[in-house]
C-alpha cells in the first residue's frame, strides 16, 4: 500500500510511521514470546515425542532451541535484500504469516525430527523482529530515528522475558499442544495488523535509483563507509558474544554466593532485573543518540556495560549481583538501537534492508560463540574470570569501535 505525503516531515508522514512503530512493536513483543515460550517445557515436549533418556532429551531440546537461530542468521541478509526491492512491510507478511503456521505446526509434531524440522522452518520463515527494526530505522524521520529503536527494543525484551512466564504457566493449563496452537493464533492476529495497518512507501523505484547514485560515490567515500560498517557489524556481534557468555552462568554463579537451595529463584530474578533495566532504558538512551549522535552513546554504553561485569566478578553476595546486573541493563538497554542508527546511517542508498540483515546475522553469531566460549573459560578458570574477560571484550568493543571513527572523520575532513 502507498502512501500519498503532504508535505516532507508533515502530520500524515508522522502519522505513518509512529503508526508502524506502534504495529511492529506489538508484533515483535507477540513473536519474541512466541520464540521463548518453549524454554521452560522444551525438554518435556521432547519426552513426549519419544526421547526417554535424560542425555537424548538434554541434545535435542538443545539442537531443536538452536535450530530457528541457525536459519534465521542465514536467512537474514536475503530477507533484508528482498525487503529493499520489493518493500518492508511484504517482509513483516511474510514473517507474521510464515511463524503463525510454522508454530501451529509444532503443536501438530509427532516425531522429534519434525520438531526440528519445524523449529528449522520457524527461523527460516520468521524474523519479524528483524523486519521491523529494517522498516523503524528506514522509515523513521532521522531526528527520531535512536528512539523508534529503543522503544521497538523494549517491546522484543519485553516479549522475551514475558515469554517463559507464560512457557511456565500455559502447559498446566491447556496442555502443550495447544500452547503451540494459541502461539500461532496470537502470531496471526499480528499478522492481520501489520497487512491492515503497516504503510510504507514502495522502495523499488526510488531504491534502484538511490543504489545508482550511491554506486556513483567515489572510491575514497565507499571505502570510508565500508570501514565504519565493518566496525558496527564486528561491535554488534561482539556485544551479544559477550551478554551471552555470562547469562547461562548466571544460575551457578548464584549458587557459589548464596547457596543452591533458592538458587533458580534468585538467578530468575537477578536476569529478569537485567532485563527490566534494559526496557526502561532503551527509548531514553535511543533519545540521546538522537541528540548526541549514535557513536558516542555506543562508546560510552559499552564503557558502562564492562564497568558493570567487572563489579559482578568482584561480588560477594546476590543482592550486589542484582543492583549491578540491573545497572548492567541500563547500560546495555539502548546499544543495539545505537548500533542499528549508525548502520542505518552508513547504509549505501537502497541498500539498508541486506545491510541491516548481514547485522542479525552478525549478532547470532556473538549469541551463538558466547554460552559455548564463556562455559569453556568458566570450567578452566572460574566462573569469576567469565566477567573479567567478557568487561575485556566489551572494553575491545569500545575501542575498535571508537579509534576507527576518528580516523574516518579526520580523513573525510581531508577528502
Amino acid at each position: 500500500m502507498t502512501t500519498t505525503e503532504t508535505a516532507p516531515g508533515g502530520a500524515e508522514v508522522a502519522d505513518r510511521w509512529l503508526r508502524n512503530l506502534w504495529v511492529c512493536t506489538a508484533g515483535s513483543f507477540t513473536t519474541a514470546v512466541a520464540m521463548t515460550l518453549l524454554i521452560p517445557f522444551l525438554p518435556v515436549y521432547v519426552r513426549q515425542l519419544g526421547v526417554s533418556d535424560d542425555a537424548g532429551v538434554l541434545f535435542w531440546s538443545g539442537v531443536a532451541y538452536a535450530a530457528t537461530f541457525l536459519t534465521a542468521a542465514l536467512t537474514a541478509p536475503l530477507w533484508g535484500s528482498l525487503g529493499d526491492r520489493y518493500g518492508r512491510k511484504s517482509m513483516l507478511i511474510r514473517a507474521s504469516l510464515g511463524m503463525s503456521v510454522a508454530m501451529s505446526l509444532i503443536g501438530l509434531a509427532q516425531s522429534v525430527w519434525q520438531l526440528v524440522v519445524l523449529r528449522l522452518l520457524v527461523g527460516l520463515l520468521g524474523g519479524y523482529s528483524s523486519a521491523s527494526t529494517i522498516l523503524v530505522a528506514a522509515d523513521s524521520p532521522v531526528e527520531r530515528r535512536g528512539w523508534g529503536l529503543g522503544v521497538l527494543s523494549s517491546g522484543i525484551m519485553a516479549g522475551s522475558i514475558v515469554g517463559p512466564l507464560l512457557g511456565g504457566l500455559l502447559p498446566q493449563v491447556i496442555g502443550i499442544r495447544l500452547t503451540f496452537l494459541l502461539t500461532g493464533a496470537l502470531i496471526f492476529l499480528a499478522f492481520l495488523a501489520t497487512a491492515l495497518l503497516v504503510t510504507e512507501d514502495r522502495p523499488r523505484a526510488a531504491g534502484l535509483a538511490l543504489t545508482r547514485a550511491g554506486d556513483a560515490d567515489g572510491p575514497r567515500a565507499r571505502d570510508l563507509r565500508g570501514r565504519g560498517i565493518g566496525v558496527l557489524l564486528l561491535t554488534g556481534s561482539m556485544v551479544m558474544f559477550a551478554t551471552m557468555s555470562v547469562e547461562p552462568l548466571v544460575t551457578e554463579y548464584v549458587a557459589l554466593l548464596d547457596g543452591a537451595a533458592h538458587a533458580t529463584v534468585w538467578a530468575g530474578v537477578v536476569m529478569s532485573l537485567g532485563a527490566l533495566g534494559a526496557i526502561v532504558s532503551a527509548p531514553f538512551v535511543g533519545r540521546l543518540a538522537d541528540r548526541h549522535g549514535p557513536r558516542r552513546v555506543i562508546v560510552g554504553c559499552l564503557l558502562a556495560a564492562a564497568a558493570c561485569l567487572v563489579v559482578q566478578g568482584l561480588v560477594d553476595g546476590v543482592g550486589q549481583l542484582a543492583a549491578a546486573r540491573l545497572l548492567m541493563g541500563v547500560s546495555l538497554g539502548g546499544l543495539m538501537p545505537a548500533v542499528t542508527a549508525a548502520l542505518r546511517a552508513c547504509a549505501p542508498p537502497g541498500r539498508v534492508g541486506r545491510l541491516l540483515g548481514w547485522s542479525v546475522s552478525a549478532q547470532y553469531v556473538g549469541d551463538v560463540t558466547g554460552p559455548v566460549l564463556g562455559g569453556l573459560a568458566a570450567g578452566v578458570l572460574g566462573m569469576r574470570s567469565v566477567f573479567a574477560a567478557t568487561a575485556v571484550v566489551l572494553l575491545a568493543a569500545a575501542l575498535l569501535h571508537a579509534v576507527p571513527a576518528m580516523r574516518v572523520r579526520t580523513a573525510s575532513a581531508r577528502v
